[in-house]
Formats: structure tokens, sequence, C-alpha cells
């Protein structure tokens, strides 16, 4: 089993959580929980992985905190 991380957002447009691997091309999806979230992109993943291995394009390292002011 191979474990991905994924980005996690609000679109404060639509309200929706809006989750995305970084580096995987199509690797993303979007849902109003975050379980149904997780349960989205991990489909999409294993879809994307039927056509074989993706090449991952970058890597998520983290987050920072910049103070400003």
């Amino acid at each position: 089993m191979k474990n991905y991380v994924a980005v996690v957002e609000r679109d404060p447009a639509t309200g929706l959580l809006v989750g995305y691997v970084p580096g995987f091309p199509g690797a993303h999806s979007q849902a109003e929980s975050l379980d149904e979230l997780q349960a989205n992109l991990r489909e999409v993943v294993k879809m994307l992985l039927e056509d074989g291995e993706p090449r991952i394009e970058a890597e998520f390292v983290g987050t920072q905190n910049i103070a400003v002011g």
C-alpha cells in the first residue's frame, strides 16, 4: 500500500473542501466533508494508478507560518 499526501483547502465561493495530491497530475477532488473528500481522492488515485505508476512532478514538503508587520 502506498501513501500520498493530500493538500486540503476550503473554496470560499462554494464552501466545499478541495483536495489535491501535489505533483500527481489529475489527483484532485472536492466534497462537503473530510471523510467524503478522502474517499473521493482515494478513488481518483486508484483510477489514475490503473494507467501505471505516475511520474510525481513535485513532493509535498510542509507548510510555514510567515509573520508580517
